[in-house]
């Protein structure tokens, strides 16, 4: 994406900038339906989409049925305009979504049937393929349906941030080096084996240590990034990183 410098001496409105991510941008489209803001919301479903079938299935749906439900829910929520219903003050996709889909839910339920696998005439941006294999990994717990959406949307955010992160250091030919460092990102720095990475990367030591400073400070830039996809103001993606943490410390 091309880039501009800003000569003027005028600061920059935040909320202009953020206009241009992927949830803003669905909000502000959402009573035209554009193309642009389609795609914005067919990115987020992409990203997005496992969070919602683990849920489906802690409400006790079969996998075939999850599956058709899933599918259903978001060949809906593409072809009918129901964000324009979500909060345009508070609006953050992770808590619309689950609303939007509890009561897809309810409604399906009325009518005590899912939509045919394949009867929808759009594409469906989501791998069901691989649904039931990923929900077979899931570690036993007590969660309720709800909470473990929370933890899968928290996962699925982090594990997103580290695949932009390894495309970033692959694509500047320097993928040994975050295969070597990215365990780095976890624990404090006491705890990191620095001269033994030193020696496996032939690096000094001073140059892992810097090395390892840039990744995690990549790394966090790129989470607040991802986070402020699916918020709708500035200033929710603190909250929404707060949260994050939360719900992977079992708060």
């Amino acid at each position: 994406m091309a880039s501009t410098k800003n000569t003027s001496s005028a600061p920059i409105n935040p909320r202009a900038v953020f206009v241009t991510t992927h949830w803003s941008v669905v909000l502000s489209a959402a009573d035209s339906d554009t193309h642009h803001a389609r795609d914005a919301l067919a990115r987020l479903c992409q990203n997005y989409w496992y969070p919602l079938y683990t849920y489906v299935r802690r409400r006790g749906y079969a996998a075939h049925d999850a599956q058709d439900l899933t599918q259903a829910f978001f060949l809906r929520l593409l072809e009918r305009r129901w964000v324009a219903d979500a909060d345009r003050d508070r609006g953050r996709f992770r808590t619309f979504l689950l609303t939007a889909l509890q009561r897809f839910l309810a409604d399906e339920w009325d009518k005590g049937r899912a939509q045919k696998r394949g009867g929808g005439v759009l594409h469906v941006p989501v791998q069901l393929d691989s649904a039931e294999t990923r929900y077979g990994h899931e570690p036993v717990d007590e969660l309720t349906p709800e909470q473990s959406y929370e933890r899968r949307w928290a996962l699925t955010l982090l594990d997103t941030v580290l695949k932009n992160l390894r495309a970033e250091y692959e694509g500047a030919g320097k993928g040994e080096v975050f295969a070597g460092l990215n365990s780095c990102l976890v624990g404090g720095r006491e705890t990191q084996p620095y001269v033994a990475l030193a020696a496996s990367l032939a690096m000094t030591e001073g140059a892992v240590k810097v090395a390892v400073h840039r990744l995690r400070k990549r790394y966090r830039l790129l989470l607040r990034d991802e986070i402020a996809q699916t918020t709708a103001e500035p200033g929710a993606v603190d909250d929404e990183l707060r949260h994050l943490f939360a719900v992977l410390a079992g708060r």
